[in-house]
């Protein structure tokens, strides 16, 4: 398995993040299919402009992917980012460790990028803090489906252990 940084929306792996993205939030939030391949199509930057993509692949199957983004639909928290967001695995790959893979690779895809901390929001109770997130609180998300989520950050620190300063 392999964690690759995805930079073109002609991509093989493209079509896949925009299934899993459409039939997750697009359908949730009723966005059209539309705005849903826009949205992906433009956070598929190079350098180290945000938003950048990130997919885990093998044997040519794109696996599941995240992203990390200056925005989040936690729009209630505008003061917090940059944010790790759409962490997911498809589910034919779930308890296969696609999920550690993607995860292990954040901290040094961020750094890469010149960000000095990440958040995320989620429901996933010790999942995160395996990969040194720290539990902030709850959340309020105004969401139906899910009003208060869990609200994580992460340091983000040089190879040689001092914090970034200054960016």
């Amino acid at each position: 398995m392999e964690i690759i940084r995805l930079e073109d929306e002609n991509s093989p792996y493209f079509e896949s993040i925009y299934d899993w993205n459409y039939a997750w939030w697009g359908v949730r939030d009723g966005i059209s299919p539309a705005e849903v391949r826009c949205t992906l199509a433009h956070s598929l930057n190079r350098g180290d402009r945000l938003p950048q993509t990130f997919v885990a692949v093998e044997d040519g199957q794109a696996l599941g992917m995240y992203q990390l983004s200056m925005i989040d639909d936690l729009y209630c928290r505008p003061d917090l980012y940059p944010w790790l967001i759409d962490v997911y695995v498809a589910e034919p790959f779930r308890g296969r460790g696609v999920g550690r893979a993607l995860l292990e690779t954040v901290p040094e895809n961020a750094r890469a990028a010149g960000l000095t901390e990440l958040y995320l929001y989620t429901s996933h109770a010790g999942l995160y803090e395996k990969f040194g997130w720290t539990y902030v609180g709850e959340v309020d998300t105004f969401r139906a489906d899910s009003p208060r989520e869990r609200l994580y950050r992460l340091a983000l620190q040089h190879p040689g252990g001092h914090p970034l300063q200054g960016l």
